[in-house]
């Protein structure tokens, strides 16, 4: 593939990837709103809860085949039929020990309509479990418009149903049915749009080959899941219901910008450089350029958010949801290094180093015990704090081992954002120094994203900093090319 044709791909993937995740997220974050609005942060708590369960099934279910399909270069019908066969066996069986556990699981967090809500929400496994290989087939071809089609017309339909549910009094119940249809619409159209169907074909060496490399991210995802989830474990046992609506709500807000990001900038990335796997010089420039770029506005978002936290959360969720505003500002700081932790960890993906990542994955989440034991032990602002320096302590990890691999440092990688991260540690200054005037949040909060923009641009405009320049560049040629 030459340069070229690479870098219109890219814009066009990360182009149609940024439309799905903001329209899609801007969607669901509108319904939620709305949701918040009409329901109570311990019905939040309460999906919350059974999230944990059903994200780690889904990694399960996944088992790592998926990446190892898109960095396969010469995927045949088979492998695709031996991953759809193995995924669909496991959602079932997962389906099943989620059904049965249903009641420990109530008894266990103390809540009996658990039991119920568990039983429902375990069919998002297998829904889940038909669409793998469909999107599998669309991110390879770095086909992302197809994507933002079908997610919109999910995002729409089972928002709508959510909110007619919630104004009908279903209460928690309209939270299971939003959950749900998504999950059924958006399998529907991937069936539709991918035009693939499987067939009952099954290849051992297939499913070696593949599960040789996937079983190493299998592990590492679901460590990272488990643990990512776990927090939320804690607070459900040692807290109230009610504190865990307010984290979840406010963990929430926090991935609108950091994780979406990622999930842009992953989901474009990962295929792109996989592509160029080869090519080592070609590789470091592409890869610099990603991650200079994304950690711009990775910045400017988070620190941005955790400025404007208490007038955002005034004014859109309303005052019962005032107590998850310090809990968003410390998640903001250690969301804002999420895109580095993935696009490092993809870098190790591409290089075929799956082994490593594991070990990673390993040493890191047992650092992250501590944060878990202050939580226990003294309270929930210490976990959170110390999270925040796990980040750093995990980021540290992952860039000093992905960098070797193509001669980036992990003291270049940083001399590369700093600049970016000054720029919006200025703006949060700023913005924080604003948010103690005492002026009504609704006057506030657009008074501090006007000044939080004017002083990003105005810096970067006097300075001519090279990541946003990138971005000026990208965007005007993603707007002359559509």
């Amino acid at each position: 593939m030459s340069e070229q044709s690479l870098k219109q791909k890219t814009i066009r993937g990360t182009a149609w990837s940024m439309i799905d995740s903001v329209a899609n997220q801007g969607i669901t974050f509108l319904v939620g709103l709305v949701l918040a609005r009409l329901l109570t942060p311990e019905e939040y708590g309460l999906i919350g809860i059974i999230m944990i369960f059903v994200a780690v099934f889904n990694s399960i279910v996944d088992s790592g085949f998926s990446s190892a399909l898109v960095r396969k270069t010469d995927v045949k019908d088979i492998d695709y039929n031996t991953v759809f066969i193995t995924n669909l066996t496991l959602s079932f069986v997962l389906f099943f020990v989620m059904f049965f556990c249903a009641p420990w699981i109530a008894q266990f967090f103390h809540q009996p309509q658990l039991e119920l809500l568990s039983k429902v929400m375990a069919s998002i496994v297998i829904i889940n479990a038909f669409a793998i290989i469909q999107r599998t087939i669309l991110v390879k071809k770095i086909d992302f418009k197809t994507q933002t089609k079908i997610s919109l017309i999910a995002s729409l339909s089972s928002g709508t149903i959510g909110i007619v549910m919630a104004l009908w009094g279903y209460g928690v119940w309209s939270l299971v049915g939003q959950q749900i249809s998504r999950q059924l619409l958006n399998t529907l159209f991937l069936w539709v749009y991918a035009k693939w169907y499987p067939r009952l074909q099954f290849s051992k060496s297939s499913f070696k080959e593949l599960f040789g490399f996937g079983w190493k991210l299998l592990a590492s995802g679901l460590i990272d899941t488990v643990w990512r989830e776990i927090y939320q474990v804690v607070i459900g046992i040692f807290y109230s219901p009610a504190t865990l609506g307010q984290y979840t709500r406010a963990h929430q807000f926090s991935t609108i910008a950091s994780s979406n990001l990622t999930a842009i900038v992953q989901r474009v990335s990962y295929p792109v450089l996989s592509s160029i796997q080869g090519d080592k010089e070609r590789l470091k420039l592409v890869y610099k350029r990603v991650i200079k770029v994304t950690m711009l506005i990775t910045f400017v978002l988070m620190l941005g958010m955790a400025a404007v936290a208490k007038p955002m959360i005034l004014v859109l969720v309303g005052e019962q949801w005032l107590p998850c505003v310090p809990f968003l500002q410390i998640i903001c700081f250690q969301m804002m290094l999420y895109p580095l932790h993935s696009l490092n960890l993809n870098m190790l993906q591409v290089q075929g180093r799956s082994d490593l990542f594991l070990r990673l994955e390993v040493i890191k989440k047992c650092v992250t015990i501590i944060p878990l034991l202050l939580g226990i032990y003294i309270d929930i602002y210490w976990m959170l704090y110390g999270s925040v320096v796990g980040g750093f302590f995990g980021y540290y990890l992952n860039a000093y081992y992905s960098g070797p691999f193509i001669n980036y440092s992990i003291r270049e990688q940083i001399r590369d954002i700093f600049p970016s991260f000054l720029i919006a540690l200025f703006m949060f200054v700023c913005l924080f120094c604003i948010s103690h005037i005492a002026i009504n949040p609704f006057i506030l909060l657009p008074i501090q994203i006007a000044v939080g923009a004017s002083i990003v641009v105005g810096i970067c405009e006097l300075c001519k900093q090279e990541e946003y320049l990138e971005i000026k560049r990208i965007t005007k040629s993603y707007l002359k090319t559509n």
